[in-house]
């Protein structure tokens, strides 16, 4: 009876410093800063339509081409994808090698951007599972960072960052500033080094949660005690689930939103899993279908404002 009331004492005084500490974190903690990237535009969508790689199921995955189409059909962010190449340029493309997309093969991080220059991005685009390829040979070439923000000026960009260094981190950042983009450009990255990184070069630009920061944040919203949050970062970009773990639940939009932070999920395209983005009151939405997002927002009268 003396070791079952010693233990009943320990937890309870456990019990007690822990909700100590969560209350003194709940007083210190403060929401997420406003930030102009998400200061609504007029014309646009809510919420905002995300092209992701340009809308992949519809173009070949971030080109040029893909952008352009995305935002003639009314896409609201141009969402696409950074490597560098061996020579320190920073090029869009979502996979680690050229293999999928182009008619090369290699690492992009082996390769200098002359090399990838030559290759064909629309090699390998095919809506018909390969019974046609509609954009082999028609120059369709792997674009710049630089490339993207210089074509479309007046966008609003959602940039990830796949590999990176340290020194393309500070060329990627000079380059937002050399556009005067700080204020257009929203920057993600699975990688915390990346993302650490990059907010320390390039503290004014908006940022999305790293993996382990959305983790953390799903865990804390799951117990209840996201009121004891304050977060590095602006928006969650994540999946509806993760395994067997449902990440997109009305209690979760409504604690981020509660920490001013923007939901923005990934990737959706299926028009029953758009309407279901769409009933949760969620802030942008990333489709490699935009043009089925936009034709169901226009459906029900959220085309613009």
């Amino acid at each position: 009876m003396k070791i079952r009331k010693r233990i009943g004492i320990v937890l309870l005084g456990c019990m007690a410093l822990g909700a100590g500490v969560y209350a003194v974190a709940r007083l210190r903690a403060k929401p997420a800063p406003a930030h102009p990237w998400f200061k609504a535009r007029s014309g646009e969508h809510r919420p905002l339509v995300f092209a992701h790689q340009g809308g992949q199921n519809l173009y070949p995955s971030n080109t040029l081409l893909a952008f352009q189409r995305a935002a003639e059909m009314g896409a609201d962010v141009l969402d696409a994808d950074m490597h560098v190449t061996r020579d320190g340029v920073l090029v869009l493309m979502h996979d680690q090698t050229v293999n999928r997309t182009t008619d090369g093969k290699g690492a992009i991080r082996d390769l200098t951007f002359e090399e990838i220059r030559k290759l064909d991005a629309g090699y390998r685009f095919t809506t018909d599972r390969g019974a046609t390829y509609p954009y082999r040979g028609r120059g369709l070439t792997v674009p710049t960072v630089e490339e993207l923000f210089r074509a479309f000026p007046d966008k609003r960009f959602g940039v990830e960052i796949k590999q990176t260094t340290a020194t393309a981190v500070q060329t990627f950042c000079d380059v937002i500033r050399r556009h005067h983009l700080e204020h257009t450009v929203l920057v993600s990255s699975f990688a915390q080094e990346n993302m650490v990184a990059f907010r320390r070069a390039c503290p004014e630009a908006a940022t999305s949660a790293t993996e382990r920061e959305a983790r953390v944040f799903v865990i804390l919203s799951t117990l209840g005690l996201s009121d004891a949050y304050t977060p590095d970062f602006y928006s969650l970009q994540v999946p509806e689930r993760s395994g067997s773990i449902h990440i997109l639940t009305p209690r979760f939009v409504r604690h981020a939103h509660e920490r001013n932070l923007a939901v923005q999920p990934w990737t959706i395209n299926r028009p029953d899993d758009l309407k279901r983005m769409l009933a949760l009151g969620v802030d942008g939405i990333n489709t490699d279908n935009p043009d089925r997002l936009l034709e169901l927002l226009k459906s029900q009268g959220r085309s613009g404002f």
